[in-house]
C-alpha cells in the first residue's frame, strides 16, 4: 500500500516537473535570445557612431552631394529609432543601401580614396559589417532553437500555456541585399 501510494503521488506530480522543466527551458531560450539581440545592437550603435564620421570626412570632397549626406543621416535616424526585429531589419536594409551609394559615389574621388582618415572609416566600418554578421548569425540561431522549442510538443503546449510566442528572424529584405557589398578604393 506505501509503494502503490508512492507511486501515484510521482505520477500526479511528473506533469508539474515536466511543465516546470519545459518552462525553465524557455525561459532559458528567452533570455538567450535576448542577449544575441544585445549583440546585434552593441554592433549597430557602433555603427551608426561611425556614420556620421564617414560623412563628415567624404563630405569635405564631396560638396555638391548634399542631397545623399541628409538622406544618410535620415536613414541613420529611422534605424535608431526603429522599434522591433522586423522594422528594424527594414531600417538596417535602407541605411546600408545608402552606404553603398555613399561609397559608389566616392569611387569618383581619388584623393578621397586616398584620404587616411577615410580608408581608416572604411576599414572600421568593414570590421563593423563582418561583426554585425556574426551577431545577426548568433542571433537568429537563437531565435531558431527557441522557435522549435515553442512550436514543437511538449513544449508548444506549455509555450501557450505562458504565453511564449515564436520569435522574428532578423532578415535583410531584399534578395540582392543579402549580396556581399563590393567596395573598392
Amino acid at each position: 500500500m506505501f509503494i502503490f501510494s508512492l507511486i501515484l503521488i510521482g505520477l500526479i506530480l511528473l506533469p508539474f516537473v515536466v511543465v516546470i522543466i519545459l518552462y525553465n527551458r524557455l525561459v532559458r531560450m528567452k533570455n538567450m535570445m535576448s542577449e544575441a539581440w544585445s549583440g546585434i545592437d552593441v554592433q549597430l550603435t557602433r555603427r551608426y557612431d561611425l556614420i556620421p564620421n564617414l560623412v563628415e570626412t567624404v563630405k569635405g570632397y564631396m560638396n555638391h552631394e548634399q542631397k545623399l549626406f541628409s538622406d544618410i543621416a535620415d536613414l541613420r535616424s529611422r534605424a535608431i529609432g526603429a522599434g522591433g526585429v522586423r522594422e528594424k531589419g527594414a531600417a538596417e536594409t535602407a541605411l546600408t543601401q545608402g552606404l553603398r551609394t555613399l561609397f559608389a559615389v566616392a569611387e569618383a574621388y581619388p584623393e578621397l580614396k586616398a584620404n587616411q582618415n577615410f580608408l581608416e572609416l572604411q576599414k572600421s566600418m568593414a570590421d563593423i559589417e563582418e561583426q554585425l554578421q556574426l551577431a545577426r548569425r548568433y542571433y537568429n540561431g537563437s531565435a531558431r532553437d527557441y522557435n522549435i522549442s515553442v512550436e514543437s510538443f511538449p513544449g508548444n503546449m506549455v509555450a501557450s500555456l505562458f504565453g511564449f510566442k515564436a520569435a522574428e528572424f532578423f532578415e535583410i529584405e531584399e534578395p540582392r541585399q543579402r549580396e556581399v557589398p563590393q567596395v573598392k578604393f
